[in-house]
């Protein structure tokens, strides 16, 4: 297995999604951990611009060829924008999960919030 990357500027959940503070927003995805353990990624659903998500529980679904999981929200807000490009070209999430394989840019009701996430050492850590 390849090395996993774990970049050190961004944030974690235990269900392994990663988020960047980009400003009062927040880019998530799943990371590079997730998308090797589910395989090659063939579909992406994610919810509409302006709904509401809450930690810690489901807000999308990704589909490989091994498996359907769900996308956990790292936090409570609402979604801003999905990634357009998932739609017609979902591998992305295997070739880039911290660039262009993003899935939802949110604004957090608490952006101080992500502060209680799990921090790039910690991540690493979980891994083993």
């Amino acid at each position: 297995m390849a090395e996993i990357a774990v970049p050190g500027d961004l944030h974690y959940t235990r269900d392994h999604e990663w988020v960047r503070v980009e400003g009062d927003l927040v880019r998530m995805g799943i990371t590079d951990f997730a998308q090797d353990a589910l395989g090659d990624v063939v579909y992406v659903n994610l919810p509409a611009p302006g709904s509401r998500v809450s930690a810690g529980t489901a807000c999308g679904e990704v589909e490989s060829t091994k498996s359907v999981s769900d996308v956990f929200a790292p936090l409570d807000g609402t979604v801003v924008e999905t990634n357009p490009q998932l739609g017609t070209a979902p591998e992305l999430v295997n070739s880039d999960a911290y660039g262009q394989g993003w899935m939802i840019l949110l604004r957090p009701d608490a952006p101080a919030a992500v502060e209680g996430l799990i921090d790039a050492d910690g991540y690493r850590a979980m891994l083993g």
